[in-house]
């Protein structure tokens, strides 16, 4: 029978916490760059120029059809031979994981702009508003709340994405994890850990998500 020893991790608190604070940041910062890329991407799909719809489409299909795990190993390794930019294993990671979140934000924003009337548009052109500024008053508002569930389970993923990164030794909590499993020769007890975080975290967020989307419900 293994016997369980939580308490050989006390040593390792600090280490965890640092770790645990680089993901929540880490997630904070890719949540911003792919809502920005996904909002970008979104509009682009619904332009009425073609070239734009193709390049969007292209990108979007791209990353969502490929694993974020050979998108982070790309980015980092081949993207600066390609550009000849070098990359530190944090920015690789931030552009990886942002465009990948981005290209799923934009099929949701995309879905909820189509989904208010065309009405609202054409009012907001009877009053003499430019499309950008009818986009900006008129129909994001009202979409945003349509698209609130949907953009919120997003953000969890992107959150449990994060955990990809300790593959280019971007300190988050399970690169530390791992830091500590191997010095404490207690690898079982540091992941439960590690998945206990990551749950008192993330619980609290699927409900509030579940919530949300019944009252939409409600409302509908």
């Amino acid at each position: 029978m293994y016997e369980w020893d939580f308490w050989t991790l006390w040593e390792y608190r600090w280490l965890l916490l640092q770790g645990l604070g680089v993901t929540v940041g880490f997630t904070i910062a890719i949540i911003i760059g792919g809502l920005t890329v996904g909002l970008i991407e979104a509009i682009c799909l619904l332009s009425r120029f073609s070239v734009l719809r193709g390049v969007s489409l292209a990108v979007i299909e791209i990353f969502r059809c490929t694993p974020i795990l050979v998108q982070l190993i790309w980015c980092y390794y081949a993207l600066p031979i390609i550009a000849g930019i070098e990359m530190t294993p944090v920015t690789a990671s931030l552009l990886a994981l942002s465009f990948y979140g981005g290209a799923f934000y934009a099929e949701i924003i995309r879905g909820g702009i189509v989904s208010i009337d065309e009405g609202q548009s054409e009012a907001a052109a009877a009053l003499g508003m430019t499309p950008a500024l009818a986009m900006r008053r008129i129909v994001l508002p009202q979409a945003l709340r349509r698209m609130l569930p949907s953009l919120m389970n997003q953000s969890i993923l992107q959150f449990k994405n994060t955990s990809l990164v300790s593959v280019l030794a971007v300190p988050d909590l399970v690169y530390q994890g791992q830091m500590a499993a191997h010095d404490s020769f207690r690898p079982l007890e540091t992941y439960t850990t590690i998945a206990v975080a990551y749950f008192i975290i993330l619980f609290p967020l699927t409900l509030f998500v579940r919530n949300r989307e019944r009252k939409l419900g409600e409302a509908r």
